[in-house]
């Protein structure tokens, strides 16, 4: 598993070829697990919160998989991918399995090769995949769409219901959980869920068949682990239902081929020779305003198509 894994998020050719060779055979064995991701504010406890999720999923016969994404420095590009010692009970399960993956600079809170990585895991037998993000920003929601259940873990008194998290969020997820709900703030934790319950009501739900919860929850004390387990199974069943869980997977392959589609080129213009020969010219041309930023977006892109004009 961590050998393919590795393959699949080289970033030398030779090797992500292998890997994606791999994953192409194992396409026919994977879209049998119940995808979750996990997202919140740093300190919000979803590494523990996740830990105890996967310990209650295992008493229950399942197996499962963690990937949890590690932000990766803006400096020197590197991560500390130490999620798993956060997680010690549940990685010394031979029904779990436990992969830190750095970011790369990929926005979203994910990784860019996360999606090849789940395959991967459903294909090796684990019927729970649990995705774990960097954090709650601005573009922290690439998670839910590759996932069947979207779960953002909340602080207590973590601001009124208008200001607390980021709208778009809340508009994405399928469940909010108050996390820390114990000993001096769980009354504050209570109160905190009641406001965001009054905001959920307010918000249009991703499919008529599933309204969105607000869940108190506190992974030290494993407590209101059952609840959030129960809201998935329930979620699930309501998707499957009305088709939607197919429906919802279809587009997510369809946006995904896109995704790829829009790296890829991202790349090949990069790679382009005629386009590094013109690169700095251009640069420097904006930044003395000699050209607009437009301007030499587009004259870089006539160059790669082969369309180049004059200055």
């Amino acid at each position: 598993m961590a050998r393919a894994i590795t393959l699949i998020e080289s970033a030398r050719p030779e090797q992500a070829i292998r890997g994606q060779e791999i994953l192409e055979l194992l396409v026919p064995y994977t879209g049998n697990a119940i995808r979750v991701g996990v997202t919140g504010p740093p300190g919000v406890g979803k590494s523990t919160l996740i830990e105890a999720l996967g310990l209650r999923l295992l008493e229950d016969g399942h197996r499962v998989a963690v990937l949890a994404v590690d932000p990766s420095s803006p400096v020197t590009g590197g991560s500390i991918l130490g999620d798993k010692t956060r997680m010690e009970r549940l990685a010394v399960s031979p029904n779990a399995f436990i992969r830190p993956s750095p970011s790369g600079g990929s926005l979203g809170g994910v990784a860019h090769r996360t999606r090849e990585v789940m395959l991967l895991c459903e294909a090796a037998g684990y019927d729970v995949v649990l995705i774990e993000t960097v954090g709650i920003g601005q573009s922290e929601v690439t998670v839910s769409s590759m996932v069947d259940f979207f779960l953002v873990l909340l602080l207590p008194a973590g601001g009124d219901q208008l200001q607390g998290i980021k709208r778009g969020v809340m508009e994405l997820a399928d469940c909010l959980a108050v996390n820390k709900a114990d000993g001096d703030m769980e009354a504050v934790a209570a109160r905190t869920r009641s406001e965001y319950e009054g905001a959920l009501s307010l918000i249009r739900p991703t499919t008529p068949s599933w309204r969105p919860r607000a869940l108190l929850a506190s992974a030290l004390e494993e407590s209101g682990i059952d609840a959030i387990w129960q809201a998935i199974r329930e979620h699930r069943s309501a998707l499957e239902a009305d088709g939607q869980l197919e429906t919802r997977r279809r587009a997510q392959n369809r946006d995904w081929m896109w995704s790829l589609v829009d790296q890829g080129l991202r790349e090949a213009l990069h790679a382009d020779p005629k386009v590094a020969q013109q690169v700095a010219i251009f640069e420097e041309d904006v930044q003395s305003q000699k050209r607009t930023p437009a301007a030499a977006a587009r004259g870089l892109l006539d160059i790669f198509r082969g369309e180049e004009r004059g200055r």
